[in-house]
């Protein structure tokens, strides 16, 4: 029994490494558009490369730089409290992540700029603990350096680049979550959720501001799990063992 435990935290250990990478490699490439983006809407290159270093998480950033090319320098409070809204969304990813990351400060403090979309889709993605931490702080890490990467390279060749959307990196990112969430899509539950989000989204995205639609095509996802909707007869998904949320710890 313990062989095949072992065995088994290998594979997932493995598969966390696979998937972290190569959401790491299409979500960085997506930075090109946004390096690209924020010059074209008046921003110098060390002002798209400080976005990327500090505020990291890519709907904050390209809501802010969609303000700012809209309503110019003037327009900077409500670029920033856009931003700020889009990136409340990462406190609810901390609050899921923290057993994962365990209870010491220091650590907390270095995962905070890492808790992003992606590396929080990646760990819960996985079934053993070593699996998740691998699997969040590689996806994490891996945007962070890649994405400001890009980002320097997008802002330095945007007006060589031309539209980024012609290479097809904005739908990078989108591919790269498409992949996470098709083997999940076994039951009732998870399959009337992905739909309903999705009318959501599509239905709000052409009348409300970058970002938001995707919020509220969350609240979808909280109330269908929160009572369970359509998900009586599905069997739960496999947890992992994680010893600090089953000891009650936030």
């Amino acid at each position: 029994m313990d062989e095949a435990a072992d065995v088994n935290d290998e594979a997932d250990a493995r598969a966390a490494w696979r998937e972290a990478v190569g959401v790491a490699l299409a979500t960085s490439a997506y930075g090109v558009s946004f390096g690209a983006l924020a010059v074209a809407s008046g921003l110098d290159v060390w002002q798209a490369c400080v976005l990327s270093l500090l505020m990291f998480t890519g709907g904050s950033q390209f809501a802010f730089v969609g303000v700012v090319a809209a309503g110019g320098v003037a327009a900077a409070p409500s670029a920033v409290a856009s931003a700020a809204l889009l990136g409340v969304r990462n406190v609810a990813y901390g609050m899921r992540m923290s057993p994962i990351i365990g209870r010491r400060l220091a650590t907390r403090l270095t995962a905070a700029p890492f808790t992003i979309d992606e590396s929080t889709a990646v760990s819960l993605a996985r079934e053993t603990p070593r699996a998740r931490t691998i699997g969040f702080w590689v996806t994490g890490i891996g945007i962070y350096v890649g994405w400001n990467l890009s980002t320097l390279a997008g802002a330095l060749l945007g007006d060589v680049l031309g539209d980024p959307r012609a290479y097809g990196l904005d739908a990078a990112a989108a591919a790269a979550f498409l992949a996470l969430l098709w083997p999940r899509l076994r039951h009732r539950q998870p399959i009337a959720v992905g739909i309903a989000a999705a009318v959501v989204a599509t239905l709000l995205t052409p009348v409300l501001m970058p970002g938001i639609p995707v919020l509220l095509a969350a609240v979808v996802a909280v109330v269908v799990g929160w009572f369970n909707l359509l998900g009586r007869d599905d069997r739960p998904p496999r947890e992992p063992a994680d010893a600090p949320e089953r000891e009650g710890l936030p």
